[in-house]
C-alpha cells in the first residue's frame, strides 16, 4: 500500500525512530511528520518532507497534505530528497562505513 501512496503521514505525539518514515523515505515517498522525538532527526523540513510543529494541530496536517497532493513538483522534490537522505543516513551499509572510519581513526597505524 505504501509503495503506491502519493504521501505518507506520521502523526505522532511521541516517537523514537520512525520505521514507517524510513520505509517511505527509502521508497521516495514524501512524508509529513510531527516535529517530535526521532522524527526531527529523520526529516529535514522542506528538503526531505514536511514537519508539523504541533502534533495536535489537525488543520496544519491537512494543509500540509493538501499542499503536497496539489503540487506534483514539490511532491517529487521532497520524495527525491527523502530517498537521498534515507540512503545517506539510514542504511546499514552507511552505518558500517561510518563505524569502520571511526574505528580506523582510533587504531594505531
Amino acid at each position: 500500500l505504501q509503495r503506491h501512496a502519493a504521501i505518507v503521514s506520521q502523526k505522532s505525539l511521541a516517537e523514537g525512530f520512525g520505521l514507517t518514515i524510513a520505509e517511505a523515505m527509502l521508497k521516495g515517498t514524501p512524508v509529513i511528520g510531527s516535529a517530535v522525538g526521532g522524527i526531527v532527526d529523520q526529516i529535514i523540513d522542506g528538503e526531505s518532507g514536511l514537519l508539523i510543529e504541533n502534533p495536535h494541530d489537525l488543520r496544519a496536517f491537512g494543509e500540509a497534505a493538501n499542499r503536497l497532493l496539489d503540487d506534483e513538483e514539490l511532491r517529487h522534490r521532497l520524495g527525491q530528497g527523502a530517498a537521498n537522505r534515507a540512503v545517506a543516513t539510514h542504511l546499514g551499509d552507511t552505518h558500517l562505513e561510518k563505524w569502520v572510519a571511526v574505528i580506523a581513526a582510533v587504531l594505531p597505524d
